[in-house]
């Protein structure tokens, strides 16, 4: 692979990374710590570790990153974070 097509892939991967989307998970004083645990693997898919990692972010500096993708796939994963009761939005 030559320079030119080096650099070509690397300039549409680094589109494709921009186009990503993330959910934002905010802090409350009314969820309990098991309970946003619990919703991280069930509506993230994040492992035990990943949801108890993003809950203490989320404690303590007020916000969280928990989801990175296409905006079609984090959609449906938001909405199911409002319902639990979470607050959160795609940015």
């Amino acid at each position: 692979m030559g320079v030119k097509e080096k650099y070509s892939e690397e300039l549409l991967l680094q589109e494709e990374t921009a186009r990503q989307n993330e959910i934002i998970l905010y802090n409350d004083d009314v969820n309990t710590f098991d309970h946003v645990i619990d919703t991280l693997i069930d509506v993230c898919e994040h492992t035990p570790e990943q949801a108890e990692q993003c809950s203490l972010i989320v404690h303590y500096k007020g916000k969280c990153t928990v989801k990175t993708g296409e905006y079609d796939d984090l959609k449906p994963r938001c909405s199911r974070l409002l319902q639990a009761g979470l607050s959160a939005e795609i940015v």
